[in-house]
Parts: C-alpha cells; sequence; structure tokens
C-alpha cells in the first residue's frame, strides 16, 4: 500500500475543498493586481486627457482667436500728410478695435487706448493711428534707427498673405522711421533687409500735448502715413493699388516702455521689459508671424456720411 493509501477515509474527503479554497484565493489575489494595473492605467490616462485639455484651453485663450478684419474705403479727396487725420475722409473711416496685448486676453489689457484706421487712392495706402499717452517722449532721430527701442507705432504688410515677402516700417514720436523689407519670417531663417526704404513714403506725427516735457501730462499723439502702391508692388504679386475687395494681411503694434524721470529726463526702469499692444493678437510675443495677422479688405466704395 502507498503513501496515499495510509490517509484517513476524511482527510481524503476534505482534500480537494482545501485545493478549492486555495485556488479561490490565488484568483482573487490575481484580481486585486490586475485591478490595481488597471486602476494605474485609468488615473494616467485620465492625468494626459487634462494635461492635454488645459493646454488646448491655454493655446486657445493665447491667441488662437480669429484675426481681425478692416474694410478700407476709398479717400474721397486729397489727404495731407500732417498727423492730424483732421479730413472729412478720416472722420468717416472706421476705427479699429481697441488694441490689445499682444498675447491676447490672457494678459492684461494695456494701459493706454491705441486705435488705427485705413484709406487708400490710386496712389497711395493711407494709415493713421491715435496713440494715448500721459507722458510722450522720444530719443532717436536717425532714420533707420532700431526704433523700438524708443515708444513707437509699427505697420506690418504682407500682400499675398502667404507668410514671406513682407514689409515693416517703424515710427516714433520724433516722426523717425524704421523701413524694412523681410523675404521670410525670422523664425524660418529670414533676415531682415535694413537697406530697404519705402520710395516715396509721406509721415508725420502730432503731439497734443509737449514732446520730452516731464513737468507736465499730455493727451497722447497721432501718426500719419502714406505708403505708395509702387513701392508696396515690388513684393506684392497681386495687384497694388488693390482691386475692390482684394485682401491683404495687416497688423499694427504699439511698443510701450515703463519709464521714471531722471535729473528732470525720461529712461526706461532698468530691467523692464517693454509692453507690445496690437490690432489682432499674435497669441506669442512675436510680431513676425504674418499667419497671424489681420485682414484688411479693400472697397471702392467713398465712405462719406
Amino acid at each position: 500500500m502507498g503513501l496515499a493509501d495510509r490517509r484517513q477515509p476524511g482527510q481524503l474527503k476534505r482534500e480537494p475543498s482545501a485545493r478549492r479554497r486555495l485556488l479561490s484565493r490565488q484568483r482573487a489575489e490575481g484580481s486585486q493586481k490586475s485591478g490595481r494595473k488597471i486602476n494605474r492605467g485609468s488615473f494616467i490616462m485620465r492625468s494626459l486627457l487634462v494635461l492635454a485639455l488645459a493646454v488646448t484651453f491655454v493655446a486657445a485663450m493665447a491667441g488662437s482667436s480669429k484675426p481681425k478684419e478692416y474694410v478700407c474705403y476709398r479717400a474721397a479727396g486729397k489727404i495731407v500728410i500732417d498727423g492730424k487725420l483732421d479730413e472729412p475722409s478720416w472722420r468717416d473711416a472706421p476705427a479699429t478695435d481697441k488694441f490689445v496685448d499682444i498675447e491676447g486676453d490672457i494678459r492684461p489689457h494695456p494701459r493706454f487706448t491705441t486705435r488705427a484706421k485705413m484709406l487708400w487712392d490710386d496712389q497711395y495706402f493711407y494709415i493713421g493711428a491715435d496713440l494715448e499717452e500721459p507722458h510722450v517722449w522720444a530719443t532717436l532721430t536717425k532714420r533707420d534707427s532700431v526704433i523700438f527701442h524708443d515708444n513707437d507705432f509699427e505697420v506690418f504688410i504682407d500682400p499675398n498673405g502667404d507668410r514671406d515677402e513682407y514689409y515693416e516700417l517703424e515710427i516714433n514720436a520724433l516722426n523717425t522711421a524704421w523701413d524694412l523689407f523681410l523675404p521670410k519670417p525670422y523664425i524660418d531663417g529670414g533676415k531682415a533687409q535694413n537697406s530697404w526704404d519705402i520710395a516715396g513714403l509721406k509721415t508725420a506725427v502730432e503731439v497734443t500735448g509737449t514732446l520730452n516735457d516731464t513737468t507736465d501730462l499730455d493727451k497722447g499723439w497721432s501718426v500719419e502715413m502714406a505708403i505708395p502702391w509702387k513701392a508696396l508692388a515690388e513684393y506684392a504679386h497681386k495687384p497694388a493699388p488693390p482691386k475692390d475687395g482684394d485682401q491683404w494681411r495687416i497688423n499694427f503694434s504699439r511698443v510701450e516702455w515703463r519709464h521714471e524721470i531722471v535729473d528732470g529726463k525720461y529712461s526706461k526702469i532698468s530691467n523692464t521689459k517693454e509692453d507690445n499692444w496690437v490690432w489682432s493678437p499674435q497669441g506669442v510675443i512675436d510680431m513676425h508671424r504674418p499667419e497671424m495677422w489681420g485682414y484688411v479688405r479693400f472697397s471702392t466704395i467713398v465712405n462719406l456720411r
């Protein structure tokens, strides 16, 4: 008789039951481990989903909003470039929305109001802007200086909207201009051509107050520009002057530095970045993203009341 035959009858009956209990316990432990793995996987998936939603929300708030649009009407008569914007055509031209921070609504609204207007005729593309400013000051007097080192107003124009071959024009309260051409954005390896000039450009500034006077408060300054179509046609790759209904990409920027008064003169506060306020928000601190610029649509209608 073998060893197995030495068991008692009762023991033989109980053994299968013990084996079943052991197997059940092992299956339960396996299910718990599997559940823990599933729970960990679910937690990771939920975390990734929340992160993705957060990134999407921030991107949407930062400036992926629809680009601004503007209808540019023909001027009713002669425009005198004196910085005053007082002709009937300017009076009746619609103003853009107030400028916002370059990054969009995720940043505070600008401290001072800025609006622009546009007109056109057979010779020129006219741009005017009103800039609220209690302290109008500027230092740069040499053409093609880096004008945004002063408070300034800037124009960016991409006629055919392909992101390449676009124009930039900056001006300060001393009516000092910097005009340049970019074959493509800096992010794509583009290099500015500072030697390029807008032949026949006319600009003027009107200060409502006193320029560079630290002893009083000003109301602001206005800018007026007449850009010849002949100059814009060089890299437009479309009609210039435009046809009725043509659309170009355009944006405007205002650089504003925080200042202090030192020895009776205005001075930028050290280690403080400039504010960048724009018409159509870029979503990032970079004006050289033409795909984010607004649209100007040219109309042959003379918009007079």
